[in-house]
């Protein structure tokens, strides 16, 4: 009886503990062109005035979220990401082609998912610059080439 108190007691101190801990975390809201993001380079492989945002998460870590904007008529090389991306496009139209299938044109509002270790170039065929929102499962990197 006594370690049925102390089992019910120990399940209602860890939920209490975990509603806390969400009622802390707070809800956000990013626009593209928010003066608050903190826009940061790209790897050096990819073009230049590529820029990154974190929208929520920490990159080093699983579960980030991201804006990734690249310059109007830029070309992204073939590269590669450790995570799954799970993306929408924002803003221009973005064309991807991943190895082995026919390329996809995103336009805004578009959704997009990119399997893991999966290589693919793309190209920003627009006048304005594309901006995707990316968010990644394991933490985020880009790695330039063929998967070996």
């Amino acid at each position: 009886m006594l370690r049925l108190g102390i089992f019910s007691l120990l399940t209602v101190a860890a939920a209490s503990l975990m509603a806390h801990a969400a009622e802390q975390e707070r809800a956000i809201t990013w626009t593209a062109d928010d003066s608050r993001l903190q826009w940061t380079p790209c790897p050096a492989f990819l073009p230049e005035g590529c820029r990154i945002a974190v929208l929520h998460g920490d990159p080093a870590k699983s579960n980030a979220d991201v804006f990734f904007k690249v310059p109007a008529s830029s070309t992204l090389p073939l590269h590669w990401h450790t995570s799954a991306e799970r993306m929408v496009l924002v803003a221009g139209e973005l064309r991807v082609t991943y190895e082995g299938q026919a390329a996809t044109i995103l336009k805004p509002g578009t959704y997009a998912y990119g399997p893991a270790k999966h290589a693919h170039s793309g190209y920003c065929a627009s006048a304005v610059p594309c901006v995707l929102f990316i968010a990644f499962e394991s933490p985020v990197d880009a790695v330039s080439g063929r998967r070996e």
